[in-house]
């Protein structure tokens, strides 16, 4: 099966004659149509989309086959896929697609396992991947050059260094429990 990336997303409809907002998720916004067909996640519907013009943030679009506001509505929150293939390489060495790194194997420093990616995630603070660690519980670590010093997709594999993060969460729970309902009070 080929990996597919999410490019962009329809976000409604706007007036009466089918035109739908789509936003996009490409690094140049005008280029969520130059790299193939798109499709849904499943790859079972295909849209033929010519972009309009602007509103807002989002692209006005016209889809083949729709010609209604309700059919326009419909399509609000599909997202839009193209094949993996279809996208250029990254030109820098410390820029990945999502879709790259999932599924790499994770290692600690010394080589030993510590996990699969299992997702990648940006809640506004930088990248965070999830890890399904080898127990089989999820690991939330930032990512960064720090805490994922070498990322290595050919070889499948990235190298999670988690002496700092362990440390930082070891030593924020000591003073939490040391200062805790601590007063400098004693008690009756």
């Amino acid at each position: 099966m080929t990996a597919k990336i999410c490019v962009g997303q329809f976000a409604g409809s706007h007036g009466v004659r089918g035109l739908v907002k789509l936003r996009s998720f490409t690094a140049e916004p005008a280029d969520v149509m130059a790299y193939g067909p798109l499709t849904d996640e499943a790859g079972s519907r295909r849209f033929t989309v010519t972009l309009q013009g602007m509103v807002k943030d989002n692209f006005l679009a016209k889809v083949d086959g729709v010609t209604s506001r309700e059919q326009a509505q419909a399509l609000a929150g599909v997202r839009l896929y193209v094949d993996r293939a279809a996208l250029p390489e990254t030109e820098d060495g410390d820029e990945f697609y999502h879709a790259d790194l999932i599924g790499l194997r994770a290692e600690l420093v010394d080589g030993t396992l510590y996990g699969t990616v299992k997702a990648v995630y940006d809640f506004g603070a930088g990248d965070m991947l999830e890890i399904r660690i080898a127990s089989g519980a999820l690991e939330m670590l930032p990512f960064s050059k720090a805490c994922v010093p070498v990322v290595d997709v050919r070889a499948g594999r990235v190298v999670v260094d988690l002496p700092a993060v362990i440390e930082a969460r070891e030593g924020s729970g000591d003073e939490a429990e040391e200062g805790e309902g601590d007063s400098g009070e004693e008690g009756p």
